[in-house]
């Protein structure tokens, strides 16, 4: 493991006179001794504490509500680890599936494994007890025929023959629910018609450029808070070096490959080895990926020696890593950008991982000051990687050399790992050593950082609560977040005409008072 400075995120960073510094290191961080963060307390946190989702959760309740479960579930806030069924089989999530809400099983697609079997593709149903499939005549319905795992909250090892494994949840939460329930269903997602505005975008239309910027920071800052608390959650079991890796990951699989990006970066003890060579590395990746073919024709040895070198490398090893590697079923390809193929990013991964010195680096850039936009391209070059000789030159390993070297690590990219990793895995620690100065110097830089690209959930948001407003009219990455964040408290929660929503009534309301906001 990578040592680093000890004293980084301790007061006297920045000039701090304090002699007090922290002890925090990558190490694994102890439960009993990490504060949990408090959740900005804005006007918007207030409103959001008003939309009557979710009521406030005790550890002595019984259960919790079934949406949290298939919150928990969905965003797998479990010690992934430690999973087995009331009949004593290990479970290995390799996928949680999709949630659906087109009745049948509240998840589809999810890839699971049990004790050694082959991994399995099928559905999910989440319930409260384990005689909730019978009670609720999942046992008689064919859309349920398909179910391989049922999550429960409690209950005992299911009788009938014809139920699918069980799974109890109770005491394998990766923290307490009073916790969880600041953040979990933040996320959820349904598509609604792109031809409706939201019956805000009329009182958001008299907002001043200059208020609805602060509305907009104020929801990205309560988004910016649950990433860095989903960081500190984690690193409580596996450290914060191992947590800042499996952020990486998830972020290079982008919408559709994040779960086998994780599943990856989970079993980064296994495969990874101090002093590999980026090519050892990514033969290695993507053998345990499952993204190299089984065998390697005559046809294709002799036509690619990229191809050819790689498969060689795992051959000699795939025995040793066999218990690891994941089925290649588990990855999605369809209508994904040839940039954004896991190939390509798995590639630049092991860049990184051979050089072994990428928190070390990051902490170097968090520690320097800036002038105004100069953060972002100093990022950039600190994850740069030098030219690779094949990787630069294709989309995937069986895609044509490309006319132009392409990098593989652009602008956009970078503002993706900056606010949904970087930013929010540097301020937490900032917190956990109580660095109250990085902390807002960090945020400084969340809420100055460049947009980034483009997407269909910002163009739908936009067309719904800005009136068809341009990119441009979001001027900062900080502010997109926000208006994602708003999407996900409100809009999610209701249907196209806006039904039982209340952000329009609070959007009148703020506007009705002419209330003077000031973030901090």
């Amino acid at each position: 493991m990578q040592r680093i400075d000890t004293k980084f995120f301790g007061a006297r960073c920045f000039g701090g006179s304090s002699a007090r510094t922290s002890r925090l290191t990558l190490r694994l961080v102890r439960r009993k001794a990490s504060a949990v963060p408090v959740f900005p307390q804005n006007f918007y946190a207030r409103w959001r504490a008003q939309r009557n989702l979710a009521p406030a959760l005790r550890e002595h309740e019984s259960a919790p509500p079934e949406s949290l479960l298939q919150a928990v579930w969905r965003h797998q806030r479990l010690l992934r680890q430690q999973l087995t069924t009331l009949d004593g089989r290990n479970v290995q999530i390799l996928h949680p599936g999709f949630l659906s809400r087109e009745g049948g099983p509240d998840f589809r697609g999810a890839v699971i494994q049990f004790d050694d079997d082959p991994p399995r593709t099928g559905d999910v149903e989440v319930d409260l007890e384990s005689n909730g499939w019978r009670a609720h005549g999942h046992n008689k319905n064919i859309n349920f025929n398909n179910v391989i795992l049922h999550v429960i909250w409690k209950g005992s090892a299911a009788s009938s023959k014809n139920s699918p494994p069980a799974l109890a949840i109770s005491g394998k939460l990766d923290a307490p629910l009073a916790e969880l329930n600041q953040w979990l269903n933040s996320d959820e997602s349904e598509a609604l018609p792109e031809t409706l505005r939201g019956q805000c975008s009329a009182p958001l239309a008299t907002f001043s450029a200059e208020k609805l910027r602060e509305l907009l920071l104020q929801a990205a800052q309560i988004r910016f808070h649950s990433k860095a608390a989903l960081f500190q959650a984690r690193a409580r079991h596996v450290g914060w070096e191992q947590t800042l890796w499996e952020g990486i990951f998830r972020a290079l699989g982008y919408k559709n490959n994040v779960w086998p990006m994780q599943c990856l970066a989970e079993r980064r003890d296994r495969w990874f080895a101090p002093r590999s060579s980026p090519l050892s590395l990514q033969a290695r990746l993507l053998g345990v990926a499952g993204l190299l073919p089984s065998e390697l024709t005559r046809a294709q040895s002799s036509a690619d020696g990229y191809l050819r070198t790689v498969w060689d490398y795992w051959w000699r090893e795939r025995g040793e890593f066999s218990d690891c590697a994941l089925p290649r079923a588990l990855w999605r390809f369809h209508g994904q950008r040839p940039a954004n193929h896991p190939q390509r990013r798995i590639a630049l991964a092991a860049h990184w991982l051979a050089a072994n010195t990428l928190p070390a680096k990051l902490e170097h850039w968090c520690a320097k000051k800036f002038s105004d936009g100069a953060a972002s391209v100093a990022l950039l070059e600190t994850l740069q990687i030098a030219p690779d000789e094949f990787w630069s030159w294709h989309w995937t390993i069986h895609s044509p050399r490309l006319k132009k070297a392409q990098p593989l690590l652009g602008a956009a990219r970078v503002t993706d790992l900056a606010v949904n990793v970087i930013l929010p895995w540097l301020w937490i620690r900032a917190f956990e050593g109580k660095n109250a100065e990085l902390q807002r110097e960090i945020e400084n830089r969340f809420n100055h950082w460049p947009t980034a690209e483009d997407n269909s959930v910002l163009r739908l948001a936009r067309q719904r609560l800005l009136g068809n407003a341009g990119r441009r009219a979001l001027r900062t990455a900080a502010e997109q977040q926000g208006l994602i964040q708003i999407v996900r408290d409100f809009c999610d929660h209701s249907n196209a005409v806006c039904e039982n929503c209340r952000f329009p009534e609070l959007v009148n309301d703020l506007w009705a008072a002419n209330k003077v906001i000031k973030i901090e």
